[in-house]
């Protein structure tokens, strides 16, 4: 982004011309891979996620005895989403403090919305892969995580082995990043340059019914108000009702 005046007030441009409250373009493309029960290309921009939902019919030992079901997730960057190349955690022989961090945030977030009693002894794995990242890797890995666990578990009522009627999912989900400059502007949905560069960083995930999951972030080079706070989730809350709306048109009859 760059800095224009404009009489006394400074203008933040953005590189892709975008409004200051504007997403970049939204695309949920769904049945991307063959083997998983479902699956998705989620594309924000110049970040593609792939996220692909598993079942094993296992579930953690600490609910083994409770009769529910459980959802987790694995995140991962492949080396080449990114410039440079990222090493192979694999190559490392342990994830990340990073990788940790977002997969759990992202299994958690899923399961908010995941009526776990009713989903059977089963547990279902989302993998959340970028394929390219530009920043918004973990918002997207939420939003097309949610996208791809809505249409495996329409598979899997339909194969029979889930009930008839209602899926056990209590709403829509999805995440958005949004940020502060130092002069005090306010932009949503953070590509890379924007992201290394900001003052303020905050991950918000909320349902379709307004509750907030996770706001997740903080000062990267000042402190913030409380009213500044309000500005950024009020920012946050029209990214991800465009973004929920993307998903209802996807999911029209599943869920």
């Amino acid at each position: 982004m760059t800095q224009q005046e404009k009489g006394e007030e400074l203008v933040y441009q953005r590189k892709d011309g975008r409004r200051e409250n504007e997403l970049r373009p939204i695309k949920i493309i769904p049945d991307f891979q063959k083997h998983p029960i479902a699956s998705v290309l989620i594309e924000t921009g110049d970040t593609k996620v792939i996220c692909a939902v598993s079942e094993t019919d296992t579930v953690p030992p600490f609910i083994t005895e409770e009769g529910r079901g459980w959802v987790t997730a694995e995140y991962s960057l492949l080396p080449s989403s990114t410039k440079p190349r990222s090493q192979r955690e694999a190559s490392k022989g342990r994830l990340s403090g990073r990788t940790s961090e977002i997969q759990r945030i992202i299994g958690r977030c899923l399961r908010s919305v995941v009526n776990l009693n009713l989903l059977g002894t089963r547990t279902l794995t989302v993998d959340c892969d970028t394929i390219q990242a530009d920043g918004g890797t973990r918002t997207a890995a939420i939003t097309g995580g949610f996208a791809a666990l809505v249409l495996a578990l329409g598979k899997i009522r339909d194969e029979g082995r889930l009930g008839a009627g209602r899926l056990p999912v209590n709403d829509y989900l999805a995440a958005v990043s949004v940020g502060m400059t130092e002069e005090g502007e306010i932009l949503l949905d953070l590509d890379y340059s924007e992201d290394s560069r900001i003052a303020v960083d905050l991950n918000v995930v909320r349902t379709s019914a307004g509750k907030y999951v996770e706001i997740q972030g903080g000062a990267e080079k000042m402190p913030f108000t409380n009213s500044q706070l309000q500005e950024m989730l009020k920012t946050a809350d029209i990214g991800i009702g465009i973004l929920i709306e993307e998903q209802e048109r996807l999911l029209k009859g599943i869920l």
